[in-house]
């Protein structure tokens, strides 16, 4: 068995810019890297308090969502609001876990009611 090397070359330039490097393809544009997952914070919450409380709800902890309104001292229709959101899809739960959720999805969208559907969960 003989080994064989194969060499790729991949013209580019490095130029630094505003203490930055940038990598400038062959046909003289940026290569711009691809986007980082975002986290956001707020949705992360809310929907780890969602599942939360929906557990203290199936166990039989609390009794209704006024007795963990009272106990985390907040209204009960934000505690129905933060419940729904354990009613959104596997898949959007997940991106939001992994910060790349639908772009359109904000915790604003996120508290307005959506169909239970899974496949008609669309966030614009």
């Amino acid at each position: 068995m003989t080994e064989q090397t194969t060499t790729v070359t991949v013209p580019f330039t490095i130029r630094r810019r505003g203490g930055k490097k940038l990598v400038i393809t062959p046909d003289g544009t940026a290569a711009t890297p691809a986007p980082r997952a975002w986290v956001d914070s707020a949705l992360l919450k809310a929907l780890a308090r969602g599942f939360r409380w929906r557990k203290l709800l199936e166990t039989g902890e609390y009794a209704t969502i006024e007795e963990i309104a009272d106990e985390e001292n907040i209204n009960p229709s934000y505690v129905s609001r933060v419940l729904r959101m354990t009613l959104l899809a596997p898949e959007i739960v997940e991106a939001i876990l992994s910060g790349r959720q639908p772009e359109g999805l904000t915790m604003a969208k996120a508290m307005q009611p959506f169909p239970l559907e899974w496949q008609r969960q669309v966030f614009p």
